[in-house]
């Protein structure tokens, strides 16, 4: 099987790459830094940019899976976010991944193929200061439902795992502002901490790894899969209670008083 993932230089793209360079997979990586893993094949790749993701796939002949991994996070207070942060951050983890599916489909359609997209449980809880990152991860999701119906009569299927707190690099690289943190009584900073700490206490990427490698040898690829137990039960909760009860407890979580 000949794999494609966005973003495998690192974190939970380099966990799935392994699993599946390990499985005997021929694996791509698609990013700006290469994998350092031994047998994959590195093409150096700025996904936001689409004649580079046009080169990129024309380098590739065949695709049983594509994985779209690629993204990072922004945090900060709506009113004080700049447009053109809020744009980068849709570039990356909506838009990007469109192109990258749009040009990998004509060789998937092929294979009929797979796609799955890396999602969060940010996009069923919306998280406070981080408005932006959980609308682009409703987003995907949203994407996800869609195309699935629309590719299906080619034999593409299409899913997305859906992800709570992974302990990886992204937490580092998370573009932060605390512009206004005064104004909202430290508000923002404190849900930020928050966050963090959960993350550093998360799950490992190889359990995303894991599950997506499970996942894409089915026959019939779900929809959604939400990776954890814990995750698994929040997301069942937020469909049973009324969403304003949801909203609440969510920020009860992530907007703790002083």
């Amino acid at each position: 099987m000949t794999v494609v993932i966005t973003g495998a230089s690192s974190g939970i793209g380099k966990e799935t790459a392994m699993a599946f360079l390990k499985n005997g997979d021929k694996v791509y990586c698609l990013s700006r830094r290469p994998c350092d893993l031994n047998g994959i094949i590195n093409i150096k790749c700025d996904i936001t940019d689409e004649n580079q993701v046009k080169s990129a796939f024309e380098e590739i002949e065949t695709i049983d899976l594509l994985i779209n991994n690629a993204g990072f996070g922004i945090s900060g207070a709506v009113e004080y976010t700049e447009l053109s942060e809020m744009k980068s951050q849709f570039e990356l983890n909506f838009f990007a991944q469109i192109c990258v599916t749009q040009c990998a489909l004509q060789k998937l359609k092929q294979s009929k193929g797979k796609v799955i997209f890396v999602s969060s449980a940010a996009s069923v809880f919306s998280i406070p200061f981080q408005s932006f990152y959980s609308a682009t991860k409703a987003s995907i999701e949203s994407l996800t439902a869609a195309l699935r119906n629309e590719l299906k009569m080619f034999g593409v299927q299409v899913g997305c795992v859906r992800l709570g707190d992974i302990k990886t690099g992204f937490t580092a690289a998370r573009e932060k502002s605390f512009k206004g943190d005064e104004a909202y009584n430290g508000m923002i900073s404190r849900s930020v901490s928050v966050m963090e700490k959960d993350e550093t206490n998360g799950m490992p990427p190889s359990a995303v790894a894991k599950t997506i490698m499970k996942i894409s040898s089915k026959k019939n690829l779900p929809l959604v899969t939400t990776v954890g137990a814990q995750y698994k039960f929040l997301c069942f909760l937020s469909k049973i209670l009324p969403s304003g009860i949801v909203n609440k407890l969510v920020g009860s979580i992530y907007m703790p008083k002083k």
